[in-house]
C-alpha cells in the first residue's frame, strides 16, 4: 500500500524504513529538507492515490493540531489520518470529530519501541472504527514485531493513546524500582560489584526483562554512572496517567511515586535518577545531562534534544 508519513525524526525515520522493508511505498515529509521525500504537505497528498492514509508523527499539542488542521483542508472523504505521536486521548476525540465533519477517518496509535524499533519492531496500540483501522492494517502489520503479539486494536478513538499512556506509567514505576535497587546496592559496602549483580539477574530471575538488559548495557558504558547528573525529565504521559487515575478513582501509588521521584530529581543530584536517565537514553535515545565536569549531555555526540516518543 501507499502511506504518507509526516515527521521523520528518530522514530518516524526508522518507521519509514521498516515499512519500506515490508514492501510498501512511503512518501515522507519533514520540515528538515535533508530528511524529506517531498517538501510540502500539498506535495505529499498529491503523491498518494485515494483512499489516502497519512500518518502523523510529530510532537503532541500544537504541532499535531496544526498538522491535522492542514490535512483536513487537503484530504478527501474516505481518506484516513493516523496520529502516531504521544497525543493525549482527549485530543484524539477532538481530532476525530473535526475530521469526521469532512468525511475523513481518524485512527490514534500509541507506538513503543524507541530507537530499537527498526530491527525489533514496534508495539502498537490503536483506536478507531473497524473500517478506518482496516485501511491502515498493512502498515500496522509491517511495524509490529514478528510473531503473534505486539499489536492490538484497543477500542474506539482515543483507546490507543490511552493504552500507551498506561504503558508509559507502568514503565515509570519499573524504571524507578530498578533505580532504587541499584542505589541501595551501590550504598552497601559489602556488595563489591553492583554491575555484575545486575548482570546475574538477566537469567532465571522473576525480574529479568528488557529494561534490566538496558540497565546492564548502561552500566557497561559507565559502571557507576559517574558521567551522568541525577536528573530525569518526564514526557508528560506519566502526569496524564495519574490524572486519569484520579478521574477514575483508581489508586496508582507506585506509578504516582515514580512520577514524583522524577520531580525530586530536579531539586538535587539524585543517585537513583542517574539510572532513570541512563535507561531513558538506552531505550529511547533521550538526551542526558552531564555531571559536573562530565562529557555527556544534550550536546554530546548522538544525543538528541528533540523529545522522542516514549517515557
Amino acid at each position: 500500500m501507499e502511506l504518507g508519513l509526516i515527521g521523520l525524526g528518530k522514530m518516524g525515520g526508522n518507521m519509514r524504513e521498516r515499512i519500506r522493508r515490508a514492501g510498501h511505498t512511503v512518501i515522507g515529509y519533514d520540515r528538515n529538507p535533508d530528511l524529506a521525500d517531498v517538501h510540502s504537505l500539498e506535495e505529499l497528498v498529491a503523491g498518494l492515490k485515494g483512499p489516502r492514509v497519512v500518518w502523523v508523527m510529530v510532537p503532541a499539542g500544537d504541532a499535531t493540531q496544526s498538522t491535522v488542521d492542514a490535512l483536513g483542508e487537503l484530504l478527501s472523504p474516505g481518506d484516513v489520518v493516523v496520529d502516531g505521536g504521544n497525543s493525549r486521548w482527549t485530543d484524539d476525540e477532538k481530532h476525530a470529530e473535526e475530521l469526521a465533519a469532512k468525511g475523513i477517518g481518524f485512527v490514534d496509535c500509541g507506538v513503543s519501541g524507541g530507537v530499537w524499533g527498526l530491527e525489533n519492531g514496534y508495539a502498537i496500540m490503536y483506536g478507531g472504527s473497524a473500517e478506518d483501522v482496516a485501511k491502515v492494517q498493512p502498515v500496522f502489520d509491517a511495524l509490529k514485531p514478528e510473531g503473534e503479539f505486539g499489536a492490538v486494536h484497543a477500542g474506539t478513538v482515543g483507546a490507543g493513546h490511552f493504552a500507551k499512556m498506561v504503558h508509559n506509567g507502568i514503565e515509570y514505576a519499573m524504571m524507578q524500582a530498578f533505580a532504587e535497587g541499584w542505589e541501595l546496592l551501590e550504598a552497601a559496602g559489602s556488595v563489591t560489584d553492583v554491575r555484575e549483580v545486575f548482570r546475574s539477574w538477566q537469567e532465571g530471575t522473576v525480574i529479568r526483562s528488557w529494561l534490566l538488559d538496558l540497565a546492564v548495557r548502561a552500566l557497561d558504558d559507565d559502571e557507576h554512572l559517574a558521567a551522568l547528573r541525577g536528573y530525569a525529565q518526564d514526557s508528560g504521559e506519566g502526569r496524564w496517567t495519574v490524572e486519569a487515575a484520579i478521574d477514575h478513582a483508581v489508586p496508582l501509588p507506585a506509578i504516582t511515586a515514580s512520577l514524583f521521584a522524577r520531580f525530586s530529581s530536579r531539586q538535587e543530584d539524585s543517585p537513583s535518577m542517574k539510572m532513570i536517565a541512563a535507561l531513558r537514553n538506552q531505550f529511547g535515545g533521550h538526551a542526558v545531562t552531564a555531571a559536573a565536569g562530565g562529557e555527556k549531555g544534550a550536546d554530546a555526540p548522538g544525543a538528541d534534544v528533540t523529545p522522542p516518543v516514549g517515557g
